[in-house]
């Protein structure tokens, strides 16, 4: 039986370690690391150094150019991309130019709905990765509040909660509060 050399591997592995390159930061080596989002190159001085270079490509693959339309902050034709979480409009010169294209559904400001939790933002409609809407408050990330159902700018009757929400059941459309303790149900609309 041939006994394979252990060398072979030691020698692939150090070739693979110095063929990323050194980190534009600081001149360290860049190795490669893993995360939640896949493989990364990232400096070998980490902590001191925190320079992070994916290896997926940078902004999403290009899935088609829209000629005609121009990126309002620096003129460059505007494409069609493919990231993460779906198609999205953004710059032709990414990473130069951060410009994105907001979906005129993704957020969509709702009658004047304000945030129950801080009372400073508005509840906005948004759209999970899976495609769900949900509402959230505009002050995102001091404010988190988050509910399912629509909101109506309505105070509940049993509790004082300054929204309700509609849903729909079996017996029709019907408002609810939001608070977990409070058992206020509206009868059909």
């Amino acid at each position: 039986m041939s006994k394979i050399d252990p060398d072979l591997f030691r020698a692939e592995a150090q070739a693979l370690a110095h063929s990323y390159g050194t980190c534009p930061q600081c001149g360290a080596e860049l190795v490669m690391r893993h995360g939640k989002h896949g493989p990364f190159l990232g400096c070998s001085a980490y902590p001191a150094c925190d320079y992070v270079r994916s290896l997926n490509g940078q902004g999403g693959t290009v899935a088609k150019i829209l000629e005609g339309t121009h990126c309002p902050d620096c003129g460059a034709v505007l494409v069609i991309r493919k990231g993460r979480y779906g198609l999205f409009i953004a710059c032709s010169q990414f990473p130069d130019c951060r410009h994105v294209e907001q979906e005129s559904e993704s957020v969509e400001q709702l009658d004047a709905v304000p945030c129950p939790a801080c009372r400073k933002g508005q509840l906005v409609s948004r759209q999970s990765r899976q495609g769900k809407t949900f509402y959230a408050c505009d002050a995102y990330p001091k404010c988190k509040f988050v509910v399912n159902d629509p909101p109506v700018a309505q105070p509940c009757p049993q509790c004082g909660c300054s929204i309700l929400l509609r849903r729909e059941g079996q017996s029709g459309t019907y408002l609810c509060c939001p608070q977990k303790n409070c058992t206020y149900r509206s009868d059909s609309l």
